[in-house]
């Protein structure tokens, strides 16, 4: 079960790196665009917004993978826990804000990975 959850937790922050790359080096190209449903009107006037909302994303992959390599698997774990817990308030507050599908590509992973962290430490 901890394999499934460390797993779960390492996706997420593949994810929010993936996140990253879109919001940072593609917000202006097809890919971007299309992912974002931006016109390149829109993504050249919103650049920099989308680079800092990029960064942010970089640091909660930065955290998540912290927490995947602590030596201490107990601090481990609370690491593990505050970050994907921010991935489910960010996600829940996009998913608000900007579209609902951010709730299923944001929010859902982390909270699976959240509740499978807590079974697997339950488990032990």
């Amino acid at each position: 079960m901890s394999l499934i959850a460390n797993g779960l937790v390492a996706l997420v922050a593949a994810l929010h790196i993936y996140f990253l790359v879109l919001e940072m080096f593609l917000w202006t190209k097809p890919k971007g665009l299309a992912t974002f449903g931006n016109t390149i009107e829109k993504a050249q006037a919103t650049a920099v917004l989308a680079a800092n909302q990029g960064l942010y994303n970089g640091f909660l992959a930065a955290g998540l993978i912290w927490g995947l390599l602590h030596p201490n698997p107990a601090f481990g774990f609370q690491i593990k826990v505050f970050f994907l817990l921010c991935v489910i308030v960010a996600g829940l507050y996009g998913g608000y804000s900007v579209s609902k599908r951010i709730i299923i590509v944001q929010a859902l992973p982390a909270a699976v990975a959240l509740i499978l962290l807590w079974l697997a430490r339950a488990a032990t």
